[in-house]
């Protein structure tokens, strides 16, 4: 290299100034890990949670993704595992800031709470001197957020239950809404904040936030995996942060505006009929509870038009569990449509492909 293309170099280099998270910066062009100190088992164990940042050269917005808030919730940690192996990131503009496991605690004891029994994502926007979950959030707010313009939080149903592929978020922010759609998956819930969440925290700070849900806990899905990788990088060259060699399609999307759980009628074994993803029409039949004898049978039916977006996996209920998650619609056809497009099972799209060719799917 010449004396002038160093110079050059150098010059280019300094057009972004440096990120620092944690105490630590990270100049453009360059791609660190970085730990950040959480509280001391009682053990006097040193804990931290890993986070990677790749600070590009150029200009951009500064996106974080996020996952296992509920340290049981896994299928996030292998969608960034996975783009994090993507050699585009070496071009990126702006910055990603990718956290895979931000309740550390509870991923080692494959918990959905903090020690302290705490809810992560009932915590914020925490505080210095609160809790330990409160502890986790503040830090989480003033590290991670606070340097970011946009999130994208990764998520699963709870133990024993099963998430069809969606995005959550609040549509009525215009920000938000492009995140959402750019993401695609067919299903979209417009939903408000939930006090303490990480998505009312940041709204305050003006840092929309989508949600993908997809999958069950302490379980990997690969077609949810794939689609959850497909979304973040949707929503990475929306925001102009990955370049796109094609227009991206134009497939029909459904908002939903509100939902409903069916409830087992009575206890016993249910035995369900219908598939996760599945549209359904008010009294279609969704599963059969039954005593183990057989003698005392009952239909669970649809309360309502929609779409099964969440459902157990459990077999053995008691009455009042909640059974199948029910998105209520309008307009039948659109939503055929849409379920119709998405095949989370396919091969990535064009462009993550080649990247990923010698990825084996996980069975």
């Amino acid at each position: 290299m010449s004396t002038l293309e160093a110079k050059s170099k150098r010059a280019g280099s300094k057009k972004r100034p440096p990120i620092t998270i944690g105490g630590v910066e990270v100049g453009p062009g360059e791609r660190l890990t970085i730990d950040l100190p959480l509280a001391d088992l009682s053990t006097h164990t040193s804990m931290a949670m890993p986070v990677q940042v790749i600070h590009g050269r150029q200009d951009g917005p500064t996106l974080f993704v996020c996952a296992a808030m509920h340290g049981d919730e896994i299928n996030g940690v292998e969608i960034i595992r996975r783009l994090l192996q993507l050699s585009s990131l070496k071009r990126v503009r702006g910055t990603l800031i990718a956290v895979p496991i931000v309740n550390v605690m509870g991923f080692v004891t494959q918990s959905r709470y903090l020690p302290d029994r705490r809810d992560l994502n009932r915590s914020f926007p925490g505080s210095v001197r609160g809790s330990l979950a409160g502890r986790l959030a503040r830090m989480f707010i003033d590290e991670i957020v606070s340097k970011t313009t946009h999130g994208i939080d990764l998520h699963t149903g709870a133990i024993h239950r099963d998430n069809f592929p969606q995005i959550r978020g609040n549509l009525d922010d215009p920000e938000t809404d492009r995140l959402a759609r750019a993401f695609g998956v067919p299903a979209i819930i417009n939903t408000g904040f939930r006090q303490g969440s990480l998505r009312e925290a940041a709204a305050k700070q003006d840092v929309p936030v989508i949600v993908y849900e997809a999958g069950e806990a302490l379980r990997f899905d690969e077609a949810c995996i794939r689609a959850g990788l497909n979304g973040v990088t949707n929503v990475m060259r929306n925001l102009g942060m990955m370049s796109t060699s094609k227009k991206p399609p134009d497939s029909p999307q459904l908002v939903i505006g509100s939902s409903t759980w069916v409830r087992a009628p009575q206890s016993g074994l249910v035995r369900t009929t219908i598939a996760l993803g599945s549209q359904v029409r008010t009294g279609e039949a969704l599963g059969i509870v039954s005593d183990p004898f057989g003698e005392n049978e009952l239909e669970i039916e649809a309360p309502a038009d929609g779409i099964v977006i969440g459902r157990s996996n459990l077999p053995v209920v008691h009455e009042g569990d909640a059974l199948f998650h029910i998105a209520r619609h309008e307009g039948k056809q659109v939503v055929a449509r849409s379920l119709d497009a998405f095949e989370p099972e396919a091969e990535y799209e064009e462009g993550l492909t080649s990247e990923l060719a010698d990825e084996p799917q996980i069975v």
